[in-house]
């Protein structure tokens, strides 16, 4: 869930620690036009701001909130380390106080057992792993028992200092020790203890801000903005889904490869064998960068391989860029951000409901499979706006299947299985209108890649059209009488209006939509002379212009500054993206209370006001 809807249900106490942490962070921020311009309109302090301007704080302080994170990770004493395993996992964003006990619980068992298995296995006379992995380990330890214990020789409390830790960090990196790895070792030499008081376990991320605490229903809150930031800080550089899909696309030899190197049980089943090496922390980069690849495969044969694998197992278009195999790797990386980050789901909301609602019927233990994989208490979890409220979308849910599995699914709803299945399934539960809703601002942007993506095929002629279009279904939901028979009796040849609004028998609202390519639009005079020419034939067929609507995805400073100065005609501002949000707050809350008035009180709309408004 994001951050903005996290903070909107939560009182003011309950969040309290966490607007403390950010408004300390801010004060240290010097020199930075962003966050000031937050803060002002916030009157210096974050506590009188609203959701969305502590969010638009919080992803500007992004690199301190992590380093302020870092200070207690580092830490031996702090379990940190443990607690992010938890919260980086799909699904764990949303957990009730006692889930939350409950999967500390199992995750300190898990580590004692491993740690168990792995130190009787490093001593053994014949240990399953490589000799050099063995080597390996023995050689962290013994650095890191030094780095805790020299202290004591001075009569001082055994720590690791920041210096020590920037040592271990660097030698594990050289060592190539995946996270699951470096725990293990840690508490193989220092030892692990479980925390009886799992308030005091709550208390410790709360005060580094990684959590919220709803006291009213005892429900633990992860934002996806901050589980991106402590997926980095463990070492995560996906989300486990991503490494997921990618590892699925592997032949079952190179998945053995990996499970050597990180001495992971070759014999498992193919499918446990990926979720091992998700839950065992292995490093994505070194999968793609080394453990795939047999020893004396050259640099450039590795990057041809991981660019053919990006191409045509994962069908990522367009393609991702990288002059070396670092870049390549590096970008996917940022790929899977990017992707993580999206709100869309793909499909509409309604088409995820009815996917949901057939694998339910025609996939046998569909919904154990979800909710075990992403370790949901709830039961009844087959309700799409349920599982995006965990960032979890219609293609995770559908990889979680074999493909003999989903083929009983198409062969009910008779869909073809020739080709990628899961595009297959996904183009068949798509609702082009919500769909197109839902990527309205990028139809704006004329980006046509992004739109490829999320699964809309359009060329760049029909662009310009389908915003109109998009624009004309939205204002018509938002319960305004958008009258395409006026519009189209009072056209002319010379003057062609895109959209008019009937507000009374005589009146009209103008609305004149622009897309433009990535930057915000500026041609002040030119849409100036074209809505001054449609306001003049409507006002010769006898009708009134209460306001002039422009919508684009963005405008440039100087035409808000021109439009501002305009006192001729009644123009108002309306971004893509804040039209879009603002029909979706009406959809989700059910509310009538919005009106064309809540549009004239500014140049450029500011979609917080309204929403605020709405949700009252």
């Amino acid at each position: 869930m994001k951050l903005e809807r996290i903070l909107e249900r939560l009182n003011s106490l309950e969040k309290g620690q966490f607007l403390k942490i950010i408004n300390n962070l801010s004060a240290a921020e010097k020199n930075n036009p962003k966050l000031d311009a937050i803060l002002s309109r916030a009157d210096s302090n974050l506590k009188n701001a609203d959701a969305l301007q502590v969010t638009q704080a919080f992803e500007t302080l992004a690199d301190r909130f992590v380093a302020f994170v870092m200070e207690d990770y580092s830490k031996v004493s702090s379990q940190l380390d443990i607690l992010l395993n938890i919260i980086t996992r799909d699904g764990n964003c949303i957990m009730r106080l006692d889930w939350f006990a409950k999967l500390y619980e199992e995750e300190i068992k898990k580590q004692k057992k491993a740690i168990d298995a792995f130190k009787d296995d490093v001593n053994a006379d014949k240990p399953s792993m490589d000799a050099s992995r063995v080597r390996d380990y023995k050689v962290f330890a013994t650095c890191l028992k030094t780095a805790y214990f020299n202290d004591s020789a001075s009569n001082f409390s055994p720590k690791i200092t920041s210096d020590e830790q920037s040592i271990l960090d660097s030698l594990a990196k050289a060592l190539e020790l995946s996270l699951d790895e470096r725990t293990m070792i840690k508490y193989a030499v220092l030892g692990i203890k479980k925390n009886s008081n799992i308030d005091d376990v709550v208390t410790e991320l709360k005060e580094k801000g990684l959590i919220f605490l709803s006291k009213k229903n005892n429900v633990l809150y992860v934002a996806d903005e901050i589980v991106s930031l402590a997926r980095k800080i463990r070492g995560r550089e996906v989300a486990d889904k991503y490494f997921r899909r990618v590892l699925l696309q592997m032949k079952e030899p190179q998945i053995n490869m990996i499970c050597r190197k990180h001495g992971i049980d070759v014999k498992l089943q193919y499918n446990e064998k990926i979720e091992q090496i998700i839950a065992s922390g292995v490093s994505f980069s070194d999968v793609l960068k080394e453990d795939i690849h047999k020893a004396d495969v050259k640099l450039i044969d590795k990057k041809k391989a991981v660019t053919a694998f990006c191409d045509e197992k994962l069908g990522i278009t367009p393609a991702i860029k990288g002059t070396t195999l670092d870049d390549k790797v590096d970008n996917l990386i940022a790929y899977f951000a990017k992707l993580y980050g999206d709100e869309k789901i793909g499909i509409s909301s309604g088409g995820y409901e009815r996917m949901l609602l057939d694998l339910e019927t025609y996939v046998k233990g569909a919904s154990k499979t979800i909710r075990s994989t992403f370790q949901l208490q709830e039961d009844d979890i087959m309700h799409g706006e349920f599982l995006t409220d965990f960032n979890i979308m219609p293609r995770d849910v559908l990889e979680l299947f074999s493909t003999e599995a989903l083929a009983e699914l198409c062969t009910a709803r008779e869909i073809k299985t020739r080709g990628n299945i899961v595009d297959n399934i996904l183009a068949a539960y798509k609702d082009t209108e919500d769909l197109l809703v839902e990527n309205y601002e990028s139809i704006g942007f004329r980006d046509l890649n992004t739109l490829k993506e999320n699964g809309i095929a359009i060329s760049e002629t029909e662009l310009g059209t389908t915003f109109e279009d998009v624009t004309k279904y939205i204002l018509g939901n938002l319960g305004l009488d958008v009258d395409e028979k006026l519009r189209k009796k009072l056209n002319t040849d010379k003057d062609k209006m895109d959209i008019l609004i009937r507000t009374g028998e005589q009146s009209v609202v103008l609305v004149e939509c622009k897309t433009v390519k990535e930057n915000g639009y500026n041609k002040f005079s030119s849409i100036f002379r074209q809505v001054k020419s449609y306001k003049s034939l409507l006002e010769k067929n006898d009708f009134q212009v209460d306001r002039i609507i422009i919508i684009a995805p963005d405008f440039s400073e100087d035409f808000v500054a021109d439009c501002g100065d305009n006192f001729e005609l009644p123009i108002t501002l309306i971004k893509a993206g804040s039209l879009a949000s603002i029909y979706k707050t009406v959809k989700e809350t059910g509310t009538n209370r919005f009106t064309l008035q809540m549009f004239s009180r500014d140049i450029l709309v500011q979609e917080d006001r309204i929403i605020r408004a709405l949700k009252k």
